[in-house]
């Protein structure tokens, strides 16, 4: 099932629910698994969201504090897992992210007044507590930030909440808590939000992928409302929404869903454009990008569905993350890239200067040139379906897997120790995006 979302000036991104099946037995042992090529040593760890019921992964009727309808963001650290609930309107909190187990149910809802209501708006009791599809989550000096995409704005609490349905200290990109227009119900300004899917805190630095105005804004510092930004990157001006800028170019964006970086690096997920543009410095003007992952040129932005595809090509990267702890005896980071339409994850050992340097592991998918849902096959631990979020750090991965109603964390990602069963990259030639005519 589809749930088809327009974007400005005929565009459509689809929020899909994908009816998929698994053995209704019970999975045995987690393990490396089933020939899919992994991080090193990595393998699911722990399975959030319902069972699969009769081998379904559909959302229940009502939901519960366990249940998930279509997640899209996600933020995991050594004290909670945070997720945007995105079909249910809600954000949910489990309090404890060591201790979690397969299926636990959260201890905290936000955006609804309990965990068996739903509906946009708190089930249509208000905006002031309540969201619509929320999706980008950051937690940042014990402050919590969330992207509520469809009501175009930014929540902000000053702590993370201790108890459910409480509302957010803080509302950037509305007049007030009731305001829910697109822009502010007027032109594009430097106040207002168009879906702003992405979040993220980069050395001190606030970033907001406004996916509908084809831009992404920044403070030096969380703002205050009615702050305007300090850097506008992919438009002239904070007045203009062009797609591209009119032509697609090193500082031009489709759709930017995600944004990343650390030690100086920043990195972008432009969705539309089906790639990642990096700055190794990152800019404080609208300046050219330095690399490009997904594209071999910043002028190209095709997507070849129907090829085989390879460890550098990428389709609608809707989520980009660099491991926040280097990994041992290393200064190298881990990245990921969630490559959603291809339903994987690709996992680089550190982050990649271009488009040149392949993958070093590929999850959710046998070899580098498959990209079905689930594999074409039951819904397993180790299969995706449409992964949008990610949340790195110490080489666990949080996965939202928003096709299969689920959350799956995935442990020691980016491991130098490579199973005798991990596909390399070199399976597909990785020098080339594949062609069209192949």
């Amino acid at each position: 099932m589809t749930e088809t979302a327009p974007l400005p000036d005929g565009n459509a991104e689809e929020l899909t629910i994908s009816l998929s099946v698994r053995p209704s037995s019970a999975p045995g042992p987690r393990a490396a698994s089933s020939g899919t090529a992994m991080g090193g040593l990595a393998r699911p760890g722990v399975w959030i969201g319902a069972p699969c019921v009769g081998g379904l992964t559909l959302p229940v009727a009502m939901p519960t504090a366990g249940h998930m309808y279509a997640p899209r963001g996600v933020w995991l650290d050594d004290e909670r897992l945070i997720v945007s609930d995105t079909g249910n309107h809600r954000v949910l909190i489990w309090n404890n992210s060591t201790a979690l187990v397969d299926h636990d149910e959260a201890d905290l809802v936000l955006g609804q007044p309990d965990f068996n209501t739903e509906g946009a708006q708190a089930g249509g009791r208000g905006s002031d507590k309540g969201m619509r599809l929320p999706t980008g989550i950051v937690v940042h000096n014990n402050r919590l930030i969330v992207a509520d995409a469809w009501n175009h704005r930014i929540l902000i609490w000053d702590s993370i909440p201790t108890q459910s349905d409480q509302a957010p200290d803080m509302i950037l990109g509305q007049a007030d808590p009731f305001s829910v227009d697109e822009n502010r119900g007027g032109g594009c300004g430097p106040l207002g939000f168009y879906w702003p899917f992405g979040i993220a805190v980069i050395d001190g630095w606030f970033y907001v992928a406004d996916t509908g105005n084809r831009r992404v804004v920044a403070w030096d510092g969380v703002p205050t409302p009615d702050q305007e930004p300090d850097l506008v990157l992919g438009q002239d001006h904070s007045s203009t929404r062009d797609e591209n800028r009119g032509e697609i170019g090193p500082k031009s964006f489709r759709w930017p869903h995600d944004i990343a970086g650390i030690d100086g690096k920043l990195l972008i997920a432009d969705a539309g454009n089906h790639r990642i543009l990096g700055w190794r410095d990152a800019p404080r003007s609208d300046i050219d990008a330095d690399s490009v992952l997904g594209q071999t040129d910043f002028v190209t932005g095709s997507e070849f569905p129907y090829a085989p595809q390879s460890a550098t090509a990428l389709r609608f990267p809707y989520a980009v993350e660099i491991d926040e702890v280097a990994r041992p005896g290393s200064d190298a980071r881990p990245m990921a890239v969630a490559d959603t339409a291809n339903n994987r994850i690709l996992v680089w050992a550190d982050t990649p200067a271009d488009s040149s340097v392949p993958a070093d592991w590929v999850l959710g998918q046998p070899d580098f040139a498959s990209n079905g849902e689930n594999r074409w096959d039951v819904v397993a631990e180790d299969t995706l379906c449409w992964p949008y979020g990610l949340s790195f750090r110490n080489g666990r991965l949080a996965i939202t897997d928003s096709g299969n109603n689920r959350v799956m964390i995935w442990e020691a990602v980016g491991s130098d120790t490579v199973p005798s069963d991990t596909v390399p990259s070199d399976t597909v030639p990785s020098d080339t995006v594949p062609s069209d005519t192949a």
